[in-house]
């Protein structure tokens, strides 16, 4: 949004400012006046203007100096000077004028059209500067969006092959594994581990499509009225896997009595799935994952707390962002493509639900709040 713009009308004489702001008034342009060069100095370091009117005879610091102070200063030599004066029109006194710093020079009694039409031009010129400074300032920030952007997408890239990579490699191994002529080999461990594999590429892929079903308008919820208290076992399933791989303690607490949601039963075993599972895969081995249910009013609130990495303080405003993965998690074996929490904030509020990471410190770890409505 631009600054309205602004005329500074100086002159020792009350009556001759009255006549200049009787003759300038306009919607959509504030008169500034002063009755000499040391105020006008003053309002100049707080103003921006666009035109300057300064009368030539005044005591003490004349027009004149006044006009050769603001061309010194930076934040005043830029704005257009037009003179006024009472005194004899000589060729010796304009070049003295221009010589100032002045745009132009125009003698009492003031043509009043004259007047007006000239400081209309340096308004106009005025507000297209402004427009162009907005549009350059536009263009400087969708520069570096795009920057970003870009950067944002070659690390997501980078970790897409590494997270796809990785499970294909144990893929092919059992595959030659399973092909050798070994009467003897166990084949169990390496069917788990392959099962385990499918699962993690599975899920990546799921996720992917799922942002892109969301972000199209392409997904729909199937809600229904549910017990959290028989869906929930589902959704920690999902995430038994990155438990167990930690050797994680996973405490539950649920309240004595039944929790009904009018929801996608399939989406909150998602929502829940996820949060649990990143605090599993981002706590170091043998960590505590603590997953709290409370009824509160109209909404049911599932706390999801670990002591893991934590995320830093600059970086948690990101963490529901598409690939907005914190610095310090990235590399961790498994950690996701980033999109795990964007996914859950999008289905948490298509449930009319909030999402919120409720506190996270460095080496201690995280604490997130999902709130959805109960059914009625």
């Amino acid at each position: 949004m631009t600054d309205t713009p602004k005329f500074l009308l100086v002159d020792d004489l009350e009556e001759n400012l009255l006549a200049l702001e009787a003759l300038l008034a306009r919607e959509g342009l504030e008169l500034h006046r002063a009755s000499g060069g040391d105020e006008a100095l003053e309002l100049i370091l707080e103003h921006e203007y666009a035109l300057a009117l300064l009368d030539v005879q005044m005591p003490g610091m004349d027009g004149f100096e006044l006009a050769e102070i603001m061309r010194a200063n930076t934040r005043s030599q830029h704005i257009p000077i037009i003179f006024l004066t009472a005194g004899s029109e000589d060729a010796a006194r304009k070049f003295h004028g221009y010589e100032a710093g002045a745009v132009d020079f125009m003698q009492k009694p003031i043509e009043p059209t004259i007047l007006r039409s000239k400081s209309s031009v340096f308004l106009d010129l005025f507000v297209q500067r402004q427009q162009i400074v907005a549009q350059r300032d536009k263009l400087v920030a969708l520069t570096a969006a795009l920057k970003a952007a870009d950067l944002q997408k070659n690390r997501f890239l980078g970790v897409l092959a590494h997270e796809l990579r990785n499970p294909l490699a144990v893929l092919s191994s059992g595959v030659a594994l399973l092909e050798l002529p070994m009467d003897d080999l166990d084949t169990d461990d390496v069917k788990k581990s392959m099962r385990q594999n499918v699962r993690h590429m599975t899920r990546l892929i799921d996720d992917l499509l799922d942002i892109n079903r969301i972000e199209h308008g392409k997904i729909s919820l199937k809600k229904e009225n549910l017990d959290l208290g028989e869906v929930l076992p589902h959704a920690l399933e999902i995430a038994q896997p990155a438990i167990d791989a930690g050797d994680h303690e996973l405490v539950v607490n649920l309240p004595d009595e039944q929790i009904t949601l009018n929801a996608d039963p399939a989406r909150v075993v998602q929502i829940v799935g996820n949060i649990v599972g990143n605090a599993a895969r981002y706590t170091p081995n043998g960590g505590r994952i603590e997953v709290t249910i409370l009824n509160d009013a109209d909404h049911v609130i599932l706390t999801v707390a670990d002591n893991g990495v934590g995320i830093p303080s600059e970086q948690q405003s990101i963490i529901f962002e598409m690939f907005g993965q914190s610095d310090n998690v990235r590399g961790i074996s498994g950690g996701g493509l980033g999109i795990g929490l964007a996914l859950v904030k999008q289905l948490v509020e298509l449930h009319s639900g909030e999402i919120r990471l409720v506190k996270s410190v460095l080496g201690e770890g995280s604490v997130f709040e999902v709130r959805l409505p109960q059914s009625r």
